[in-house]
């Protein structure tokens, strides 16, 4: 694997670790900033939104760019963000750094990914996008608690400090020890780059990714108050389970990575089937700690580490370009907005266990959107069948 996919996997974790401040530093930051703590929360909405509806315009401006450059202009708005937010003096300032770093944040991931198809060989793309990808992982694993930890003991001001140096180094990182990548062909030519989205068949591809991410962050977003209210854990013990779920995560985008490139469309099948039934497990005996913490870690290992297979999927049904990437991450982000707004509306209406009812609806409809390449490969081994073997990946 190239050093410098690992150099993108540091520019990942920098700008996660970042999306997560706020959710770690809620009350310090309404009490700095004269604020409620729903009003704190919006600030996560802002960010995601950001996400999904900026980076694709971003993305688009820096397509003419050579994408080293590209990513360290990125760094460079990315830093600004940062530290707009550290200096933040009202509520209003703030709101604006949220929405600058989204921006930022969506189009590095689409950079970053289309660099990482270019830097390795098709085979190993899989591989390549779930090694960068341990940056997001990791981001759930370590910086949200270590954001956390320095914001409540220095002040919430230190925690984007923090991740104002990392970004600093993952920029110099990126300096060195990423090289500067020719652009072949048509690449980053915008009748190119847009053409792929006449596909009915793409449009649903992304779709996939949307209710992936979605049925996952639909129980993940509210495990806390479940973990509390309903199965009983104490205050103390939510944490170790979110380390627990976040370790769940890296072990299982590293499989998942390991089987994207020649097992796309079953690992996908198989990440959903199994998702389903932790879901359920977990609706239905969520009052059982046993039960819970096994559901959770199933959760954890086949939820959002579906990643590399959704990425993989998405490049060889387009292009492994720039703009591609920067929309499914949309895509992606658009999950966590509809899993995050519809659960709250449920949790009103019926409860704590109605996210967990959502997260199996959105996993089963997301079984339902692969059918057509289910069939499409069905067909091509009724053709195939009575000729050699071909040994290569499913679509």
């Amino acid at each position: 694997m190239p050093r410098a996919v690992y150099v993108l996997a540091l520019g990942i974790f920098a700008m996660v670790t970042s999306e997560f401040v706020v959710a770690g530093l809620m009350p310090q930051m309404a009490h700095g900033l004269d604020a409620t703590i729903p009003q704190i929360g919006y600030l996560i909405t802002a960010f995601a939104t950001a996400m999904a509806f900026g980076g694709p315009f971003l993305t688009v401006a820096l397509l003419k760019v050579p994408q080293k450059r590209a990513l360290l202009v990125l760094f460079g708005v990315f830093l600004a963000g940062n530290v707009l937010a550290a200096t933040a003096s009202t509520y209003a300032v703030m709101l604006i750094a949220r929405l600058v770093t989204g921006v930022a944040s969506q189009a590095f991931f689409g950079v970053a990914l289309s660099l990482c198809a270019q830097l390795t060989r098709p085979e190993v793309r899989g591989r390549a996008v779930s090694v960068a990808l341990n940056g997001l992982m990791l981001g759930t694993l370590l910086g949200l608690p270590m954001a956390t930890f320095i914001g409540e003991r220095v002040g919430w001001r230190a925690a984007f400090w923090v991740v104002s140096a990392l970004t600093v180094l993952a920029a110099a990182a990126t300096l060195i020890g990423v090289p500067h990548v020719a652009r072949t062909g048509s690449a980053g030519q915008l009748r190119t780059e847009f053409g792929v989205f006449r596909s009915a068949r793409l449009w649903l591809t992304l779709s996939t990714s949307t209710l992936v991410i979605g049925a996952t962050f639909a129980a993940f977003s509210y495990l806390t108050p479940i973990l509390t209210e309903i199965t009983g854990f104490g205050a103390g013990t939510v944490p170790l389970l979110l380390v627990a779920y976040g370790a769940a995560t890296v072990v299982g985008n590293m499989v998942v990575g390991r089987l994207a490139d020649r097992h796309t469309l079953s690992v996908l099948v198989a990440g959903l089937a199994l998702n389903s039934l932790f879901l359920l497990g977990f609706a239905l005996f969520a009052g059982l700690s046993g039960a819970a913490v096994v559901c959770i870690l199933g959760i954890g290992l086949v939820g959002v580490t579906m990643n590399p297979a959704m990425v993989v999927r998405v490049q060889r049904r387009a292009n492994a370009g720039a703009l591609v990437n920067s929309v499914h991450s949309s895509f992606i982000t658009l999950g966590i907005v509809v899993a995050t707004s519809v659960g709250g509306v449920a949790i009103d209406a019926y409860g704590l266990r109605a996210p967990l009812w959502l997260g199996l609806a959105l996993a089963v409809l997301g079984l339902a959107s692969l059918a057509p390449d289910l069939t499409e490969r069905r067909r091509s081994t009724v053709v195939a069948a009575g000729k050699p073997a071909r040994v290569g990946a499913d679509a």
